[in-house]
């Protein structure tokens, strides 16, 4: 198996998606959390950019031994004095340094000369290599470069003692043909291209940095710079899941990235958590609905064998089990395993008049949720489940939130009190209180159901308890009593299989 290196920028490219910003602790958290998933190496900051960059870098430095820490600088003194400065507790260190290819970029934003710019990256990577132990070059918009200056600047950054190059394909504007060849162009155009790693940084633009990615690693580069979730400048980079997750489900390719993949689900919802930047439902690999099926047929393969229809096993990402959505275009294979798993014995002999049953409200419903099921079996609401009875919230900036909860089950009523970070952190306490249960939130998500300021909101959660996932939703024009609804939601289905 040939090596292909991880390079995550997911705490430089990534934090610079406007809303994204994260502090030093979110920084901290995230960074150990690669380590742990086993990437190669970490883009820590930009050090020059601000004091709370440098002394990102810093920290990080400190606290990360396992992979390579780097700092991004532009070819300037003061740029790499600085990144030198924060890289100086790192076990080992990276300065990545470079200087835009492309005319237009010369030309208009560094206005300057092809000239002017070779020397540039000369000086650049000279200093570089006596504060670093390995020194990183970037072509900047490489994808847009003419192809013979290119090579000039590469081999250039060679013989300045460049230990990687990067070839950026920094507006996404490449195809995977164009890209491949021109990585190809290179191995074959700058002499000692084979004593340096050549890396490729690809954008999403057009919706092909995934695909750019690969195509790179086919035409001959052996590090490839993502990001967790593809988070990035404008549409995104190559998302570090894909290009890992091809690797280990197309053996035949013959590549190795050293990534411990039953940890990717876990990383890519601390990331979407600490950014404020949700998943989108159908995105590959960590999406909510990557593993989830609700047409009958699909559900039916599933079901009998797994890679029917999924070529990735849940397992293998961190992700506990497929999930099965029962709609109307389910059938009683889905519906049967369904009732099974909540501890109703369904069998071929009974599932009839139950699944005309289920259709009728499925035809009324877009999905059928664990509490519809209970319900249809002839379980009483009043045995089974608790409603929100009464929810009163208290806000003061110098303390922590409180909430006032009674929940009510029949005739039965239970109130209690907590505190938490924020209303919704309180509200949530205040639940597993009253219920004694503390299952871990791990999504929480709100969406705009109608528009104006008197908004109906939405709430999705993801809650885990004994090893299993459990889904709620609810909605309300006060997004706190949305909230509520969607937790108790999720909370009934762990009660209902307990």
């Amino acid at each position: 198996m040939k090596r292909v290196y991880i390079f995550d920028t997911t705490l430089r490219d990534g934090e610079q998606v406007p809303g994204c910003q994260l502090n030093m602790v979110e920084k901290l958290q995230i960074a150990k959390a690669l380590q742990e998933l086993g990437v190669d190496v970490i883009e820590a900051g930009f050090p020059i950019s601000s004091p709370e960059d440098h002394n990102a870098v810093v920290e990080i430095s400190k606290s990360v031994t396992q992979p390579v820490i780097c700092a991004l600088t532009r070819a300037r003194e003061e740029d790499i004095e600085a990144a030198r400065s924060a890289l100086r507790f790192a076990k080992r260190s990276r300065i990545h340094t470079g200087i835009a290819v492309s005319d237009i970029h010369i030309k208009h934003k560094l206005k300057t000369t092809r000239q002017e710019v070779l020397h540039m990256a000369e000086s650049a990577v000279k200093l570089a290599k006596k504060y670093a132990d390995e020194v990183e070059f970037y072509a900047e918009d490489a994808g847009r470069a003419d192809l013979d200056f290119l090579a000039k600047v590469l081999q250039t950054a060679i013989k300045a003692g460049a230990d990687v190059l990067n070839i950026p394909d920094t507006t996404g504007y490449n195809t995977p043909a164009d890209w491949s060849n021109k990585i190809k162009y290179i191995f074959e155009t700058v002499s000692g291209i084979d004593k340096v790693i050549v890396s490729v940084h690809c954008h999403n633009d057009l919706g092909l940095a995934t695909a750019n990615t690969l195509a790179g690693v086919l035409a001959g580069a052996r590090q490839v710079e993502v990001t967790v979730n593809g988070v990035g400048e404008r549409a995104g980079n190559s998302s570090l899941e894909e290009i890992v997750m091809i690797f280990k489900t197309h053996p035949e390719l013959g590549f190795d990235t050293g990534i411990n993949t039953k940890r990717i689900y876990e990383t890519s919802r601390l990331v979407s958590r600490l950014m404020h930047m949700p998943v989108q439902p159908n995105k590959a690999i960590v999406g909510r609905n990557a593993f989830a099926h609700s047409s009958g047929i699909h559900q039916h393969g599933v079901i009998n064998k797994r890679e029917t229809y999924e070529i990735i096993n849940p397992e293998d990402v961190g992700v506990k089990l497929s999930s099965i959505v029962l709609t109307s275009r389910s059938g009683r294979t889905a519906l049967m395993y369904r009732l099974n798993m909540l501890g109703f014995q369904v069998d071929k002999n009974n599932i009839d008049e139950i699944y005309a049953k289920f259709l009728r409200l499925a035809d009324k419903k877009k999905e059928v949720t664990d509490t519809d099921l209970y319900l249809l079996m002839k379980q009483s609401k009043d045995q089974g489940f608790y409603s929100l009875e009464y929810l009163e919230v208290s806000i003061k900036l110098t303390k922590l939130a409180q909430a006032r909860v009674v929940l009510s089950k029949g005739s039965n009523k239970i109130e209690t009190f907590a505190e938490g970070n924020g209303p919704v952190d309180a509200v949530y306490k205040a639940i597993n209180q009253a219920l004694k249960i503390e299952p871990h939130l791990e999504e929480y998500l709100v969406q705009a159901i109608t528009g104006g300021s008197d908004d109906i909101g939405r709430v999705n959660v993801q809650i885990s308890y004994d090893d299993r996932v459990f889904y709620g939703s609810g909605s309300d024009t006060d997004i706190i009593v949305a909230s509520a609804k969607a937790y108790l939601d999720a909370v009934n289905k762990i009660l209902i299989k307990n």
